[in-house]
């Protein structure tokens, strides 16, 4: 009963369009005043308490790093690094897209930035080159949703203080899912450029791949900086985020210049925005956990799933079902800290391994950044390519059935997520 309350008020407040912190907020509150004697002085408490954690600096961290390379040309010389690279293959601008969002999704941990970023160049250059504008969204849009995958990731950033895991082990989980993604992307994408007859780049020599990556080795570096230091014990998760700041700081003014002082108090403005935005998403999702649990409520539903002999592989049909649709409605870090302070007691009292748990998790939200009607891959594309919302949904589906495909390996074949960190001792 009193978990019905809890979730008929959410589900309430949500539906009448009020934004996913503040129906949090409302629902403790309401239920704290209305149905329970929990004094308010441990709401407050809890409010301080739950957003002191340090791990949770790497969040506004990592999101002024990802504006620093959007605002600076970082993109624009991973795209030509990509091009000499795959630019010669069937469907080449489209391939290079997929490469590009995978190299920018490892130095911005935005799936967002990674789509304005690479679709503002190479969707106008793919209908230039004679592509189809709906291939060039579904690639863009696709493909960006990499950077919720490849570390650095603020969605695993969100898992890792909801869940008390490894952010480190997290991020190590998330490079080989990353890459063989990319791969099962760039696959379907040569196969539908292949089916179409697409337009393929003339192939580039080695001497200009290598002047390509001389230019893009700064931006490079920073995927070194961040997970270089973070596997050797140089930087925790939360100083390497630190160090990614100033150094995307550094090559955007100093290095490559496309970045002039005067815009950085801009780029400084949009970051505190965006921080203060996941930080207040966060604070009332430390409250709707807080009473959760002193209603013991993921308690309850574990050992209700445990009596109903679900077992493992029911129980992860399900979360996937559960989170396939949350994500095709909520922003990715909304779900997270609503549903992992109920799932995860359960999977861990099913044995499941909470950093393939969580990669697992990762793989949902970056499907649901790509499904109608609130995937914000879609909106954004939609943006830069002008196109329709509907019309940029049906241009993804190639790549939507490609992601469903690598979501039922990552689920199963846990191996996947946790051979790395294992090997590398973080886990």
């Amino acid at each position: 009963m009193t978990a019905a309350i809890i979730f008929i008020l959410l589900a309430g407040l949500m539906l009448v369009g009020m934004p996913v912190s503040i129906a949090l907020g409302l629902t403790v509150l309401t239920f704290l005043f209305g149905f329970t004697n929990v004094p308010l002085e441990s709401v407050a408490l809890k409010l301080f308490t739950g957003i002191e954690k340090f791990e949770i600096m790497a969040i506004p961290f990592f999101v002024l790093a990802g504006n620093f390379l959007t605002h600076g040309g970082v993109a624009r010389r991973m795209i030509d690094f990509a091009s000499c690279m795959v630019g010669h293959l069937r469907g080449g601008l489209g391939m290079s897209s997929v490469f590009a969002c995978a190299l920018f999704a490892a130095v911005s941990g935005s799936s967002p930035a990674t789509v304005v970023a690479i679709g503002s160049i190479m969707i106008p250059a793919m209908m230039k080159a004679g592509y189809p504008k709906p291939f060039g969204a579904g690639v863009v849009a696709s493909a960006g949703g990499l950077g919720v995958l490849i570390p650095p990731s603020i969605v695993m950033v969100m898992y890792a203080v909801s869940t008390n895991s490894s952010i480190g082990a997290l991020f190590m989980a998330g490079v080989i899912p990353g890459l063989l993604c990319a791969f099962m992307l760039g696959f379907t994408t040569w196969w539908v450029a292949r089916k179409g007859n697409y337009p393929r780049e003339p192939k580039r020599s080695w001497r200009e791949a290598w002047t390509a990556f001389r230019r893009a080795i700064w931006g490079l570096l920073l995927i070194v900086v961040v997970m270089g230091g973070i596997y050797s014990g140089m930087f925790t998760p939360t100083e390497a985020a630190a160090m990614s700041a100033v150094y995307a700081f550094f090559i955007a003014v100093f290095v490559y210049k496309d970045l002039k002082i005067r815009d950085v108090p801009k780029v400084l403005l949009n970051s505190a925005n965006m921080s203060a935005m996941l930080l207040y998403i966060i604070t009332n999702a430390v409250l709707f956990s807080f009473i959760l649990t002193n209603e013991q409520i993921p308690q309850g539903i574990a050992q209700w799933i445990m009596d109903s002999g679900m077992g493992v592989i029911g129980f992860l049909i399900a979360v996937n079902i559960l989170l396939l649709v949350l994500g095709s409605f909520m922003e990715p870090s909304s779900v997270i800290l609503i549903t992992a302070p109920i799932l995860f007691p359960i999977a861990m009292k099913l044995g499941i391994d909470p950093i393939h748990f969580g990669i697992m998790i990762t793989v949902n939200m970056e499907i649901g950044m790509i499904t109608p009607p609130v995937g914000l891959n879609l909106y954004v594309t939609s943006g830069i390519a002008k196109m329709g919302l509907t019309a940029t949904a049906k241009a993804v589906w190639p790549w939507l059935v490609t992601m469903f495909v690598f979501l039922i390996l990552i689920t199963y074949v846990p191996i996947i997520s946790t051979w790395l960190p294992t090997t590398l001792g973080m886990m």
